[in-house]
């Protein structure tokens, strides 16, 4: 799961570092704004199948809340 989600951070922020992807966040990324965070859900999304529901883009605030959300909500692994 974990090489999809990095492919999905790096669609979205490709001037992230690799090494600094696990432990993205709101805070730590400058360009992580609320059109970046719709570009994310659209492109996981797009990656898992899903339908990410708007009230859920407050829980997705970090690449590990995602990872948790995919795993707890859609049993992604």
């Amino acid at each position: 799961m974990d090489d999809r989600l990095i492919r999905c951070f790096f669609a979205v922020f490709p001037a992230l570092a690799a090494d600094g992807i696990r432990s993205a966040s709101v805070e730590s990324v400058e360009d992580w704004d609320s059109l970046a965070a719709l570009r994310l859900a659209a492109v996981l999304e797009e990656e898992y199948g899903i339908q990410i529901d708007l009230p859920d883009l407050q829980e997705l605030s970090s690449f590990e809340a995602i990872r948790h959300y995919l795993k707890k909500r859609w049993g992604v692994s």
